[in-house]
């Protein structure tokens, strides 16, 4: 029954394509909106270097690792584990991946929704105010509804699960073989735009003229962890992906082109953000309110500001997007592969029921403001549980999973494509890697999201 399955089952169809889908499901909202403001927040330059040096220590192998798994089963973030440790329970290390995903896109869609929604306020001229506390006033009025916000996160479902139903080569790899130039070239007319302001000159020394005084322990664990969440580890997306992926696909290989196109998807938003917060006085460290409240001031404040703040928040929605499409692939996957269940009805089932819990994360500020759980609303515990529980463990047991349990012969025949490729040397590193390092620096990030240790 798993063969018949197997001859069945998608895949990516092109290389350009796996590159599309897996740059699609790495480059999020982190890219336009995390990335800028944990930079701004930890000292711009400085944090990047130190952020570089943890995303080749702890991102990419970790990546990798997800990738490795996935290609050599060819099967879900569950059933993958079965198929390589039948008999011992490291299946639920995939479940709790399939759990992150569904978790998250409660929450994510939520903010999502308010990013879609700001494309139509924006070409609407509802954000047409260089006050602070006006554009403060629309976004308050929006996340503080009831009605607005549940309408955008169930437009943004529809949209991410029409595209999924289609399927992996006619959904995933054609949508966003689309959308990833598109957001380059976004990216491109906005930074040129933020580049011929006045003052920009500013903006761009914090973001590349690095100030090593500003280095400490709290900053280097927080690049450490922006570097582990920033590539869509520890929630069964990349071993999905890579499910998809050929066997003749150079996985190493892809894995740097990945996170070098990722990191320059964050440095180009940096681009286009910092030099204009600087021209026009605003602060770089202003946190989330960024995106929101922030930006749209800033565009207001220039000529033409509108035409780009629209064409901004239409590429963060293509960011999110694509991130999105990962997020509801690892569920539906599970589910028509160990049910068997038709793709069409496991996107409806899965986008149901996401929108039914993520409906009380979109009315923590309204409905819901004063039900918490464990003492934070429902959107603060959907992050709080996966970004400081869920995926932090995920990766370091997949980590150890690879490093210690399928072992170096299986990973150098996986990831020379059956000796096809010379790369013991790297081989070599990669295992030192998920064997020491990761597992060690993941358990960090671990223990100060759940402020066991302090620094």
């Amino acid at each position: 029954m798993k063969k018949v399955l197997h001859q069945k089952r998608e895949g990516f169809s092109s290389s350009i394509g796996v590159i599309a889908a897996v740059l699609g499901s790495a480059v999020g909202l982190g890219n336009i909106w995390k990335f800028p403001y944990v930079t701004g927040a930890n000292g711009g330059a400085a944090f990047i270097l130190v952020y570089l040096l943890c995303l080749a220590l702890v991102g990419v192998p970790v990546m990798l690792s997800e990738h490795l798994i996935g290609r050599h089963t060819k099967a879900n973030a569950v059933g993958a584990f079965k198929v390589l440790q039948p008999r011992r329970p490291w299946y639920l290390v995939g479940g709790a991946g399939v759990l992150s995903a569904f978790l998250i896109m409660a929450f994510y869609t939520t903010v999502a929704g308010w990013v879609y929604a700001y494309i139509f306020k924006a070409a609407g001229g509802a954000l047409l105010s260089a006050k602070p506390e006006e554009t403060t006033l629309v976004f308050n009025t929006l996340v503080s509804g009831v009605g607005e916000p549940l309408f955008w996160q169930i437009f943004v479902l529809l949209v991410i699960g029409t595209i999924i139903m289609a399927g992996v080569t006619k959904g995933i790899e054609r949508v966003t073989k689309v959308l990833m130039p598109l957001l380059f070239i976004l990216l491109v007319i906005i930074d040129i735009r933020s580049l011929t302001l006045p003052g920009a000159g500013e903006g761009l020394s914090f973001l590349f003229k690095p100030d090593f005084s500003k280095i400490t322990i709290g900053v280097i664990l927080a690049a450490l962890g922006l570097a582990f969440f920033k590539l869509s580890v520890g929630m069964g997306a990349m071993i999905t992906y890579g499910s998809y992926v050929n066997k003749s696909e150079n996985l190493p290989k892809m894995a740097i082109k990945v996170a070098l196109a990722d990191t320059l998807v964050s440095l180009m938003a940096g681009i286009a953000i910092f030099p204009a917060v600087f021209a026009f006085g605003f602060k770089p460290n202003a946190g989330p309110s960024l995106l929101f409240i922030t930006i749209p001031t800033v565009f207001n404040s220039m000529p033409f500001g509108r035409v780009f703040m629209s064409l901004f928040f239409v590429l963060t929605a293509i960011a999110a997007t694509g991130a999105m499409l990962s997020l509801l692939e690892v569920p539906v996957a599970y589910l028509t592969e160990q049910y068997q269940w038709t793709r069409r009805k496991a996107t409806m089932v899965t986008i149901l029921g996401i929108g039914l819990l993520g409906s009380t994360a979109t009315l923590s500020n309204s409905l819901f403001a004063k039900v918490t759980v464990f003492g934070k609303t429902f959107f603060d515990f959907y992050d709080f549980s996966t970004s400081n529980i869920l995926l932090p463990v995920g990766g370091i047991f997949i980590a150890l999973f690879v490093g210690w349990q399928w072992g170096y012969v299986n990973v150098k025949r996986e990831m020379s494509n059956e000796g096809q490729l010379t790369n013991d040397r790297l081989v070599r590193i990669f295992m030192f890697l998920v064997e020491y390092i990761v597992p060690f620096a993941i358990a960090l990030v671990l223990l100060a999201g759940l402020n066991i240790i302090h620094f």
